[in-house]
């Protein structure tokens, strides 16, 4: 029997949590693992200062288990405590935000989340629903239409099912356009999604806080996983766990010594 886990970065409530559970649940044992509250941008980030509890908790239907931890502590616990063995497939998503560029592989708690699960040694799959013009934070707990990212989602599932990951292929991290055209890019990562801008305010007592935010670049070369979205169809990016620079090591060392 194939066994799969859910897990996401948006929390246990999350609408995208739920689209996920649907899209898989008659593929074999499902196992839904999330942080019990909102967690995104923590990356792969894990708790190792302080003690995290499980509570076994039934949300929309799902029998679920929430982790007051990381997104990555929740892949942890799940396989070693929920699953008690290396699941067939991990997935984290469907999250609600598209996470692409170099930037998101390394800051997403939806990306992390399954980094950490092809290290633990599972297929695994990210994947994120654009969400444009809208606070994702104010609408994690509203429906969106998941029906075309459940689609992609369940296919990609019963490929892995069928034929194993690619060699070479840790991680895909597939994000899915607010108005598809029905097209699937297998894609490379843009260097940058966002131009970083800090807003200064003041609190009531008059000292200064800040909020670190961030305009979109307009430029999105061919070939990547912006280009792709932008352009209405899914990007599907291949990641690997080595980020080991590929270069020669020959060269390196003449520069270095």
């Amino acid at each position: 029997m194939v066994t799969i886990l859910i897990t996401n970065d948006d929390g246990l409530y999350s609408t995208g949590l739920k689209a996920s559970y649907e899209a898989l649940k008659d593929l074999g044992d499902v196992y839904v693992v999330a942080p019990a509250m909102q967690k995104s941008g923590v990356g792969r980030s894990i708790s190792i200062m302080e003690p995290i509890r499980i509570s076994e908790v039934n949300v929309n239907g799902m029998k679920a288990y929430a982790v007051d931890g990381t997104p990555t502590d929740a892949v942890i616990l799940g396989i070693h405590k929920i699953v008690g063995h290396i699941p067939d497939i991990v997935v984290s998503g469907i999250n609600l935000g598209e996470n692409i560029s170099t930037e998101s592989v390394t800051t997403s708690g939806t990306v992390g989340a399954a980094l950490e699960a092809a290290t633990q040694g599972s297929a695994a799959i990210a994947i994120s629903l654009e969400v444009p013009d809208v606070d994702k934070f104010e609408f994690v707990f509203k429906p969106f239409d998941f029906s075309f990212a459940i689609k992609i989602l369940r296919k990609l599932a019963e490929t892995i099912i069928e034929k194993g990951m690619p060699e070479g292929v840790d991680v895909f991290n597939v994000n899915i356009p607010s108005k598809p055209n029905g097209e699937v890019e297998i894609t490379r990562l843009a260097r940058r999604l966002y131009r970083t801008r800090i807003e200064e305010r003041l609190d009531p007592r008059g000292r200064k806080y800040y909020w670190i935010d961030g305009t979109e670049i307009e430029d999105a070369e061919e070939g990547t996983d912006l280009h792709a979205i932008r352009n209405g169809k899914v990007s599907i990016t291949p990641l690997t766990l080595d980020s080991t620079a590929r270069v020669d090591f020959n060269n390196l060392r003449r520069w270095l010594l």
